[in-house]
């Protein structure tokens, strides 16, 4: 893993991720505990990437993504970072993919770090 991550443009806490989701706060732990999506504390506070909500529903591979992050023994700090790190060949990051056509080909990548 690089260490040229860049970090995400946006952070939403988690009573701002429940509004953007429309659900109440417990439900959106429960998403963190699902794995269907990640956190990590930023100044004390748990805090999601914005980009990993696309208006009001998660990402629809995120989940995906993150479970196969942590069958290769990412942590969530790592998971963020993997997420975030540039690459030439995607428009931009992992996590800038995910929410375009090149989805599977970000599944298929974070598939390969099992091996």
């Amino acid at each position: 893993m690089t260490d040229d991550a860049e970090q995400p443009a946006e952070w939403l806490t988690l009573p701002d991720i429940a509004e953007r989701l429309d659900l109440g706060i417990s439900q959106v732990h429960q998403k963190l505990r699902d794995n269907e999506l990640i956190a990590v504390r930023r100044d004390g506070v748990l805090r999601v990437p914005a980009e990993l909500v696309a208006g009001d529903t998660v990402l629809k591979h995120l989940p995906g993504i993150l479970t196969l992050l942590r069958d290769a023994g990412y942590n969530d700090e790592e998971a963020i970072r993997w997420l975030f790190t540039p690459d030439e060949s995607l428009p931009g990051t992992p996590a800038v993919a995910l929410s375009g056509h090149q989805a599977t080909e970000v599944k298929r990548r974070a598939q390969a770090l099992g091996f």
